[in-house]
């Protein structure tokens, strides 16, 4: 990603920045999917958001998923509304930098959508991901329903033992409730797709260590 102050520690709420009220014009469709990017999403769908460091590469893991109908990228987990990419990157919104996946249940369940999420990045470096350094690049699960929050804390918790085997530190992953996400520009959307930046930026990949949750997915 780009070069920006490095902040370690999340803002207090009388540190943020105040935002503003009018959400960031996207585009209409997903450029690989061809999908809304926005809602109403179709009756049966449901909505997951997750954190994994840069969200180009988050993204196009989510996207080859089948029963994945849309995906966008954005900022969740902050308080400042509707803020700017440049915002984000200066630690004094609060948010990191987000995916969020509308899927059908009836395809692909929330466990296989948070197998993806363990095994594609680092879960215990903090306000990090690997080179990219500052609160809006740390793992994050953001859940949409009590019943996503329950299913994230227990994928942690079994995934926790494989973690420490390979001989890395605790999860930092934040779970929590989903409140407000963003979108972000739509320069940002998709942005790995072929017909935009296929040989683009990317630290996401296996990292070697396999969650016992959840069923592995490709197109």
């Amino acid at each position: 990603m780009f070069l920006r102050r490095m902040k370690a520690e999340l803002p207090t709420a009388d540190q943020t920045l105040p935002g503003r009220p009018l959400p960031m014009p996207v585009a209409d469709r997903h450029e690989v999917l061809g999908t809304p990017l926005k809602g109403p999403f179709p009756a049966g769908t449901e909505v997951a958001v997750f954190g994994m460091g840069c969200f180009w590469g988050a993204e196009r893991l989510f996207w080859t998923l089948p029963g994945v109908y849309t995906t966008s990228v954005g900022y969740a987990g902050g308080s400042t509304p509707n803020p700017t990419y440049e915002e984000v990157c200066s630690g004094m919104t609060g948010h990191t930098e987000a995916v969020q996946v509308v899927y059908d249940p009836s395809t692909i369940s929330y466990q296989d959508l948070l197998k993806v999420f363990w095994e594609n990045h680092d879960p215990t470096q903090g306000m990090r991901q690997g080179n990219d350094v500052g609160t809006q690049y740390r793992s994050a699960i953001y859940a949409s329903t009590d019943e996503q929050l329950a299913t994230a804390q227990a994928s942690r918790d079994a995934f926790a033992p494989i973690v420490a085997s390979a001989g890395k530190g605790e999860i930092t992953t934040e779970i929590a409730p989903l409140g407000d996400y963003f979108f972000a520009e739509t320069y940002h959307q998709q942005y790995l797709a072929p017909t935009k930046n296929p040989g683009g930026y990317c630290n996401h990949g296996p990292n070697g260590m396999t969650c016992p949750v959840g069923v592995a997915r490709t197109a």
